[in-house]
Parts: C-alpha cells; structure tokens; sequence
C-alpha cells in the first residue's frame, strides 16, 4: 500500500472555496469556537468535514504519514469541548444557506417546517454519557441509543436541517448512563445535556421558538402522526404557525354537530369517489374547539385502506393540503442520506455527550454543504451521486496508476511508425507530465518529454 503525503489540490482547492464563500470560518469565530493554541479551530474543522470524502477515519489518516497534520488527541479535544456553542453556528450556516435558497425561488412558493424524530443506535455501548433505553417507533422496538429529534426547512426542491435535539430519556431507570458531575453549569453542553430530559412536545416548541427568532420563516409546520395531538397543535396555532399532519384512528374523538364522533365515523359520512385517491374531506373541531380540516386520501400500499391528513388551514383546498404534506417525505430522505453516507452516529462513538453533538452538527453541515453544491449548480443527479463525485475528487492518483499510463503511452509509441502519429503520442505524454499532482512531480523534478 503507497501512503501519499498531500491531499488532491482539486478537492483541496474546491472545499476551500465552499468554505470561503459560504463564510464557514467567520460562523465559527461568531460561536465562539476557537482554540488559543496550536491550529485554528477552522483548520481543525476542515480536516474533521474532509474526512468522509477521504474513505478514512481519524486514525487511518494519522497511519498515513501525512504531513502538516496536527496532534493525535487535538481532533478528539476539539470535539468534547463542552464550551463550544455549536448550535449558534448552525443557526448561522443554515439561514445562509435558506436565504439562498429562498433567492432562486418565487415568493410565491410554499416553505415549511418539518418535525421528525431519528433513533441513533449505540447497541453495543455501556458508559456512554447518558446512553438511554428509547423507543423505535418506527419498529416498535426499545434499543440502545439516543432520540434525535430534527427540525427542518423546505421549498418543495431542497431540505436544509436548523436545529435538532438529542433525546435521552426523562426516567433515570431507562439510563444507562448520567451525565458528568464535574461540567460547569454555565457551558453550553450542560444545556444541552438539560434538554436530553424534555418531551418531545415541549423539545418542538421550544425548537421552533429559536427558528423563528432566528430569523427562519414558514407557512406550515409538517408532521407525522406521532407528533400531530391537539395540545401541540393548540401551541403552535398560538404562535400563528399552521400545521399540516397525519393522524390515527385512535381515542381523540371530533365533534361535527354537537356530536363526538370517531375517524371511522367521520369516514362513513363521506360522499366518496372511487375515481380519485383523494376520497373527501370535512370541517371538523377537536374537542379544546380548534376549528380542522380532514382529508381522507386512499392508501397506495393496500387499497381497502385510507389515510387521514389533519389540516389547521380549513381555506386549503384537499388536493394543496395533500400535494404540501408531500414535502414532509424530504426529512426521511435526509436521515437515510446522513446515516448511509455521512455516517452520522458512526464515525466517531465517543462516551462523551459533547462529542455526539458537535459531530451529529458537522455531519448536518456536509448535507447543507452537498445541497448548496446541488442547488447552485442545477445538479439533477441525487445527493448520492453527488457524495461519490466529491470524494473522487479527494482521492489521490496513487503512483501505481501513474506509472500504469505512462506505460501505456510508450507501448503506442513503439507500435506507431509514422512521423505524425509519433508526435501526436509525444504532446498526449507531455499533457499528461503538465497535469500530474505535485507530489509525484516532486519524486521525479526532471520528468519532460522531449522531440
């Protein structure tokens, strides 16, 4: 195996550029996340950022003899500093990158907040730093790990995360493991480590409430059923944010003239059509009085069922409450993008709380970076084709390769017998000299190709 001694300059160049134009180091500076020696906390969050595309981990990256690398611990201290506001430098980066956004758009377009929740599972971990038992909703299942529960932003073309919320749970029986007795209250991390033990509910609201005094903006809040119960719902409406979310046929009843009726009841008053998936709506209350509306949309996987879609704006026709609900399936895409790709809970499993925020917000950072990228430059391929492209950009020629081509160059040449042939041969090897990285240059300082 060859170890190289310097990144490509093209993918070197084409980050620092990224970094540069989105305002990635003066973010950092305005949250407070600097070092006082040794390199620049932006150079540590560089190389940290790069190392996905790379195919490394941090301690492959150190076996590689690299130069100009900084110290083994100086990665890991950068990552478990308690002090770090991390969150506000999110809240800067992504309304920089949103505002972009919402420039190569109509005003016109509906934009919504989405609310969902993630399981992070730590299986096999035992002393991670408030390492809980939660529940998958998803599967129905209890495991080991956190609830990260993530707010987003999207037009209807791109998705952009603001903030999010590491969930341990609220009973000290259902944790492995608590948090740090020696952490000083006044660091962000102790606060953080705070809202670990709040419920979901109050966790959205309080969420939103940073968002829009942030200076996020939206027409509705989109959600799944989980989320969608009348005292959020009655919570949101009071700070003038219309939610658009799935429900269940459960206990809540609806009141539709003076009576108390079921999901399964409200369906059986409708006047359906079999010709359209939309299959009707109503004008309902809950029972604190918020004025709904319900549309019942028929289920694609299993045709003998139907769907229920709760709307707050009772003035949205059916077909628009349906059309921006879809908007919502864009989080779902964000979560299987992160953890397949980005690793995101798996690149760094440290015990410390600290370390799995600050790497859970540069992991959310590559997928606003690889949006923005996609975005500005009209790039119809997905987000996937997108990650594969900038980490070929980052890989090394490796000598093997070169030497390989340059082969195969003499080989032609031998086998050429004509004049022209014979120089057309000799201009391919001195364009391929011209464009050799500058690491195999510097093996070989008298490398030219002469007539």
């Amino acid at each position: 195996m060859l170890h190289h001694n310097s990144q490509s300059e093209k993918g070197e160049e084409r980050f620092s550029a990224l970094f540069s134009t989105l305002k990635v180091g003066h973010f950092l500076r305005q949250a407070g996340i600097r070092k006082s020696f040794g390199f620049p906390a932006f150079t540590v969050f560089q190389l940290i950022f790069t190392l996905i595309f790379q195919q490394r981990s941090w301690s492959r990256l150190l076996q590689s003899n690299r130069s100009s690398l900084p110290g083994k611990d100086v990665v890991y201290r950068f990552l478990n500093h308690p002090g770090f506001a991390w969150r506000r430098f999110f809240h800067s980066f992504s309304l920089k990158i949103i505002e972009h956004f919402e420039s190569l758009t109509s005003s016109s377009r509906v934009r919504a907040f989405i609310v969902d929740d993630s399981v992070l599972k730590r299986n096999r971990c035992k002393k991670a730093e408030l390492l809980a038992r939660v529940h998958d909703h998803t599967t129905g299942r209890f495991v080991r790990g956190y609830n990260m529960l993530t707010l987003g932003w999207s037009d209807g073309f791109s998705f952009a995360p603001i903030d999010f919320v590491m969930l341990s749970s609220a009973k000290i029986a259902n944790r492995f493991c608590e948090m740090k007795e020696s952490l000083s209250k006044r660091t962000q991390g102790y606060k953080r480590r705070l809202e670990a033990f709040s419920r979901k509910p109050d966790a959205v609201v309080a969420m939103l409430d940073r968002a829009i005094q942030a200076g996020f903006a939206a027409d509705f809040v989109l959600m799944d059923s989980w989320f969608t119960q009348a005292p959020l719902l009655r919570s949101l409406m009071a700070k003038g944010l219309h939610v658009i979310g799935m429900i269940k046929d459960m206990k809540q009843r609806y009141r539709l003239d003076d009576k108390r009726m079921t999901l399964k009841e409200l369906y059986v008053k409708l006047s359906r059509s079999s010709k359209t998936e939309i299959l009707g709506s109503v004008l309902t209350r809950t029972d604190c009085g918020l004025p709904i509306k319900l549309v019942f949309v028929q289920n694609r996987n299993c045709r003998r069922e139907w769907l229920t879609i709760l709307s707050t704006d009772i003035e949205l026709a059916d077909a628009e409450i349906v059309r921006i609900y879809g908007i919502r399936w864009s989080i779902e895409t964000f979560f299987k993008f992160t953890k397949s790709y980005l690793k995101l809970g798996t690149e760094f499993q440290g015990r410390s709380f600290d370390m799995l925020i600050s790497h859970t917000t540069l992991v959310f950072t590559r997928y606003l970076v690889m949006e923005w990228e996609r975005r500005e430059h009209q790039d119809q391929r997905s987000l996937g084709g997108l990650f594969f492209l900038f980490s070929d950009e980052v890989r090394d020629l490796d000598l093997k390769a070169a030497l390989q081509q340059i082969v195969s160059f003499f080989i032609e040449l031998t086998q050429t017998k004509t004049k022209q042939g014979k120089s057309a041969i000799l201009s391919q090897v001195q364009q391929w000299i011209s464009g050799l990285p500058s690491y195999i240059k510097a093996l070989m300082p008298n490398l030219s190709c002469e007539t």
